[in-house]
């Protein structure tokens, strides 16, 4: 991955300049996608995304939208304070830094920030971790998957001994593939910290409570894989 910037006008590209070689605001736009024919999908559980089939491969197409009370202001516009301070590019900077870590991450294709006077709007594409479902979407088959539930634990632990925060670990931005393998996606908003910073242990509490509200799988059963999964967090990498 080769991360490059391209400034035109009132808008500001980032993209991987080993997979695009002439970054277009087209690449973001929903509309022209669903001419080509190319929209797959939508992503579950992840707002605005969607999955679509590009030059590149499938990829997840996600605009950056408000929640909360400033949704009723602006639901899809930000300040805008720069174009390296804006979301998209910070985000996509992030995310290409922990693959380069060799971190489980979704290779980033492009991002947008486009400005409109003293606001901006923008969003991200990125590749398709191909056959990975939600942690959320599993729940129910994985009361006992001590397997899985280690490997949860060990994929966090390496993101915090990185000094990885991540403003939004929950049930569905934890990717499961077809081999068991764990990804994290949706770095939004994420920070790299001294690895013994106690934010860190934010991510967990997050996730917990994403887990008791997602699931159906009785208390005591969840509770048994909460434990295997700090076991696995707290053990010696």
């Amino acid at each position: 991955m080769l991360l490059k910037s391209e400034i035109t006008g009132r808008r500001a590209i980032v993209y991987d300049a080993n997979r695009i070689s002439q970054p277009d605001a087209k690449l973001f736009d929903p509309e022209y996608w669903l001419q080509a024919g190319a929209i797959a999908d939508q992503a579950r559980g992840r707002g605005n995304a969607l999955i679509i089939d590009t030059p590149y491969g499938p990829a997840v197409l996600r605009e950056y939208l408000r929640g909360g009370a400033a949704a009723r202001f602006s639901r899809n516009r930000y300040f805008f304070w720069g174009y390296s301070r804006s979301r998209p590019v910070i985000e996509a900077n992030l995310t290409a830094h922990l693959w380069a870590l060799g971190l489980p991450v979704p290779q980033v294709l492009a991002a947008i920030c486009q400005r409109l006077g003293f606001t901006y709007s923008g969003a991200l594409l990125t590749q398709q971790i191909p056959g990975a479902e939600p942690l959320a979407d599993l729940m129910s088959g994985l009361a006992n998957k001590d397997a899985i539930w280690t490997a949860i634990g060990q994929c966090i632990r390496r993101f915090h001994a990185a000094g990885i925060f991540h403003a939004d670990l929950n049930a569905r931005n934890i990717l499961i593939d077809q081999r068991q393998k764990v990804w994290l996606i949706d770095f939004d908003r994420g920070r790299v910290l001294q690895p013994d910073n106690p934010r860190l242990q934010r991510n967990l509490k997050r996730l917990l409570r994403s887990l008791k509200k997602l699931t159906a799988m009785p208390e005591a059963e969840l509770e048994v894989c909460w434990q295997q999964l700090m076991r696995a967090y707290n053990s010696e990498p």
